[in-house]
């Protein structure tokens, strides 16, 4: 009986995506199919939890074929990462009229990410002030404790590293190694690789113009080959969002969002109230928000649904390039950097929220000038070594509990509720890095504003 039910739900899903295909076929929008994709696996998701529950076999069996379409989606993506931002950032730095633009790039870059990191992490001390958030009102069971242990465990092993040590991994000494992401730091190693290389290019090119035209073809011939490859995966993204949106409604725990309900409103709060800063910051530049928004929003639906801010680099180049028209080597930056440093949910608001949480289970005041200063500080510059320890929220609420001095396993204590919390938290991350490469392209007056407000230019047109 389990395998028919099993085969059944399968079959519905088949079904969904037949809809999706047709939905292609008669020329429907991307951003609408990937929105419809979204409702469409919301209510799939609902019907199985309310048909066999979270934990039956059924759910877990029919999840497991399900994750052929979500899953193997985000691989796919993972895959084209490094040749798409390796071949991306050499060609963009071979077309550049001045080196010397890179360390402006970098700076404005780099400079955006931990600034509205700073913002984040005092919007998430204000959230958790405003929602009285404190671990002791937690109920501690015995999943808790267990995620608490591997969090102390984490910390034993990462403790002995310094920041500037955490920062020396970023320095690639095996690109090889790298380029098969062996490293929790691989991308931004990749990219440093991408600038020597395109620099080393401008330095051949003044003294033997033959050998330099001849590698440029060769890496236009690749990225034309890379760019195609990117378009054929992009087009699988309603599916994807479909199969990964089915997989989390069905295995969420609902009851323990409803016991730990106060932190989950705390936290979309902020997450909310920081991206209403991004189209805020995106006005200030001179940039109509509501046009932001519609050409990032497909993006967005990806980062949300599939909790990567890795796998999701290759969709926020597509759309700074071709949908917010910033060029090649700043979108290409930015979205490599945006997924290893500088993450407003993750390293901003999520660590500094779970300070304000545990400090008085310590006998700390968190409404202490002191003590909020300095935890925004702490979090900002904590946020650019995070790429340091391997990433994520986990790896930046270590770091900054323990330069508090706050006791690390009670980060635990919201386990039952983190992939929820974390779909919102790695929107933001990609929507920062998104918001930090169309600033740098706006300050160093390579924008192309035309692409900007043109409504046909989309991320799904990534020959554009």
């Amino acid at each position: 009986m389990e395998n028919w039910l099993t085969f059944f739900n399968v079959l519905i899903l088949s079904i969904l995506i037949g809809l999706l295909i047709l939905m292609h076929k008669k020329h429907i929008s991307f951003s609408k199919r990937v929105f419809t994709g979204m409702a469409l696996g919301i209510l799939l998701g609902i019907f199985l939890q309310v048909a066999y529950g979270s934990g039956s076999k059924i759910t877990e069996n029919t999840l497991d074929w399900y994750s052929i379409i979500g899953s193997g989606y985000v691989q796919l993506l993972m895959v084209i990462v490094v040749p798409l931002v390796m071949v991306s950032i050499i060609r963009s730095i071979i077309n550049l009229d001045a080196a010397d633009r890179l360390g402006k790039m970098a700076a404005w870059v780099i400079g955006t990410l931990i600034t509205t990191t700073l913002v984040a992490a005092l919007i998430g001390i204000g959230s958790a002030l405003l929602f009285d958030l404190n671990a002791d009102q937690i109920h501690i069971g015995q999943d808790q404790k267990m995620r608490g242990t591997e969090i102390q465990q984490k910390f034993d092993t990462m403790e002995q590293k310094t920041m500037p040590q955490r920062i020396v991994n970023f320095i690639p000494s095996n690109i090889f190694m790298d380029m098969t992401g062996g490293r929790p730091t691989s991308v931004i190693a990749v990219v440093i690789f991408s600038f020597l290389v395109g620099v080393a290019v401008l330095g051949v090119r003044r003294k033997q113009p033959e050998h330099a035209e001849m590698f440029t073809k060769m890496v236009d011939a690749i990225f034309a080959v890379v760019m195609r490859l990117v378009t054929i995966i992009l087009r699988l993204t309603p599916f994807g969002v479909l199969a990964l949106m089915a997989n989390m409604i069905a295995s969420t725990n609902f009851a323990g969002i409803m016991e730990l309900g106060k932190f989950v409103l705390a936290s979309y709060a902020a997450l909310i109230t920081m991206f209403i800063i991004h189209l805020v910051l995106v006005a200030v530049f001179g940039l109509n928000p509501i046009t932001y928004l519609k050409k990032v929003i497909p993006t967005l639906i990806f980062a949300f649904t599939s909790r990567s801010s890795a796998g999701a680099i290759p969709l926020n180049i597509s759309a700074q390039k071709n949908a917010l028209g910033v060029d090649d080597a700043t979108a290409n930056m930015s979205a490599s950097f945006g997924a290893t440093m500088g993450q407003n949910g993750c390293a901003g608001i999520y660590p500094a929220m779970l300070a304000v949480m545990i400090a008085p289970t310590v006998g700390i005041n968190p409404l202490s000038p002191e003590f909020i200063i300095q935890l925004a500080v702490i979090t900002a510059i904590s946020s650019f070594g995070v790429a340091g320890v391997g990433g994520g929220a986990t790896f930046a609420a270590i770091i900054v509990l323990s330069s508090m001095g706050l006791p690390i396993a009670l980060a635990g204590v919201l386990i039952t509720v983190e992939p929820l919390i974390d779909m919102g938290r790695t929107a933001l991350n990609v929507n920062g890095s998104m918001l930090s490469g169309t600033v740098t392209s706006r300050m160093l007056g390579t924008f192309n504003r035309n692409i900007f407000n043109d409504k046909h230019a989309v991320v799904e047109q990534t020959e554009a």
